[in-house]
């Protein structure tokens, strides 16, 4: 079997992989284009990256061999997963391998901030000696805020705890039972963190809510001369308004080893700015950290070969083919149902309790429908790179439990698949489904314990209000104003004019003025907009 070695690995990786007879390991001198790679992937099994080689769908497409693409390090940006799913390709990464390394490098920028040591190496490299320019602050006795407590932040969160610093964090998936044991005052919402943080790191993927999240607004929340640190991704930073903020004042300094476009312009004016310290993205830069992703790829690359078992994939769950034709339709529904409370239930949720009954309590491999709804449940978490391989140890990691129960007891439904949202004994949401004729047709057929019909794709506008007369002309002639197309729509209600809950499946996302609108009807409440 044909290893392709596209870009520089630890040569411990490569030795395990060597060390295999099975295995003809061909290591490129230098990094190919695309079209240098497409006459030589014809024979080739599998594929080793880093984030230079890109693997498009057409190289996907000339290695008819190809089982799988290993990726030393987090991020697959550069390859088609798309493609490789869809080709049956199966794509792993190392997502543990620069934890400590992006770690250490965010605790470096903030040391750097604190005490100007870029700039006082600056002004001794030109010959000056001027200690009082560059007088700076201690960090113990400070507060740092972090945003995103997954394994990078939380870590960061560690070194700050060991030198006296007070430490406040984000992150609306993470249990206030984990954040006390790492020792974290668990903030409500980023206005609070904002208020409060003398620093500020970030740890967050760049998703719709996280992109472009740190601008004029945002720094207008903070404290004078607030320090920022970005090891994470460029995109949650305004650039323009962060200028703004340096040149006002209002953000003291900032340190950045990412940026919105890679690498950064050589006249960007980042790289004039006093204030603003800069590294060449250096997270995973470090012996350590390339040594574990080259040892880790060859390991999860030579297990599925070799046995067939997969870690770290970040497209497929490993069943056989028999299995998977069964649990395939409930992956669909379990991962809508986990998006939908995740859209609806209030933060900290600490327990999923899922039920499988009718047919479904029949499956032979439950564990991937919770994967789904996990995955489903924590997509808008600051974890980067979440997959349903990783899913249950990041659920573990924030503190969220996971109970599954086969029941046996008689449902309405021929399949039923049930998730219930706790934060201790408090059940804060629930919500279940079914499908309507044949296994791709599912629907959400229960929620908040009223019966109820979902289509779960798309947007979706949910309400609750007073069963009266009118209320669906109402809703159909404001939607109809502001051009918004209502594709279906369920109405139920606990009695005649008693409380009813309205959801209506919407074309597109209905402006802010419409939300107003029916949110000042005394008649209606709890007005919510999920995209499924």
């Amino acid at each position: 079997m044909k290893i392709l070695v596209c870009d520089p690995v630890s040569p411990k990786g490569i030795a395990l992989l060597q060390q295999r007879p099975e295995f003809e390991v061909v290591v490129l001198p230098k990094r190919l284009s695309e079209a240098e790679l497409l006459p030589i992937v014809g024979d080739v099994v599998a594929m080793v990256v880093r984030s230079e080689t890109k693997v498009t769908s057409k190289i996907i497409e000339a290695a008819p061999q190809l089982r799988v693409v290993g990726r030393a390090g987090v991020g697959v940006d550069n390859v088609d997963v798309e493609a490789a799913t869809q080709r049956g390709v199966v794509v792993m990464n190392t997502p543990g391998g620069n934890t400590i390394s992006t770690a250490e490098l965010s605790f470096t920028m903030l040391l750097n901030l604190a005490r100007k040591v870029p700039q006082a190496f600056a002004s001794m490299a030109a010959g000056k000696w001027d200690r009082k320019q560059f007088q700076g602050v201690e960090l113990a006795g400070k507060t740092l805020g972090v945003l995103g407590l997954g394994r990078i932040g939380s870590e960061v969160a560690k070194r700050a705890i060991a030198f006296g610093m007070r430490v406040v964090g984000y992150d609306p998936f993470l249990t206030e039972a984990r954040a006390k044991v790492l020792g974290i005052e668990l903030l409500a919402d980023l206005d609070a963190v904002y208020r409060d943080a003398d620093f500020i790191t970030v740890h967050m993927p760049v998703t719709d809510q996280t992109r472009g999240m740190l601008n004029t607004a945002a720094f207008a929340k903070m404290k004078p001369k607030v320090c920022l640190v970005n090891c994470a991704r460029g995109e949650i930073i305004v650039e323009n308004d962060l200028l703004a903020a340096l040149d006002s004042g209002k953000v003291g300094a900032v340190a950045l080893d990412v940026f919105a476009a890679e690498p950064l312009p050589a006249e960007h004016p980042f790289r004039k700015h006093p204030a603003i310290t800069l590294t060449p993205h250096l997270g995973a830069s470090t012996q350590e950290a390339q040594e574990k992703c080259g040892i880790e790829v060859a390991e999860v690359i030579a297990a599925y070969l070799l046995t067939g078992e997969v870690r770290n994939a970040v497209n497929l769950p490993y069943l056989d083919a028999k299995t998977y034709e069964q649990v395939k339709p409930y992956l669909v529904l379990g991962e809508k149902l986990g998006k939908l409370l995740a859209q609806l239930a209030p933060p900290q949720a600490d327990r999923l309790h899922i039920t499988f009954g009718g047919k479904a309590q029949e499956l032979p491999n439950i564990d991937p429908v919770t994967r789904a709804i996990l995955l489903g449940f924590l997509s808008r978490v600051s974890v980067k790179d979440l997959n349903n391989v990783n899913v249950r140890s990041i659920a573990s990691t924030m503190g969220l439990t996971v109970e599954e129960k086969r029941s046996s007891e008689p449902v309405t439904f021929n399949e039923w698949l049930h998730v219930q949202a706790f934060r201790g004994e408090e059940k804060l949401i629930s919500a279940g489904g079914t499908f309507f004729g044949s296994p791709d047709n599912p629907r959400i057929v229960r929620l908040f314990s009223q019966p109820t019909e979902i289509v779960p794709f798309g947007v979706v506008l949910l309400l609750v209000n007073k069963d009266r007369p009118g209320i669906v002309g109402y809703l159909g002639t404001l939607l109809s104003r502001h051009k918004v197309n209502i594709a279906s729509m369920s109405l139920s209600r606990d009695t005649a004019g008693g409380q009813a809950l309205t959801v209506l499946n919407l074309d597109s996302v209905p402006p802010g003025e419409v939300m107003d609108e029916i949110q000042k009807d005394p008649d209606i409440s709890n007005v919510k907009v999920v995209e499924l």
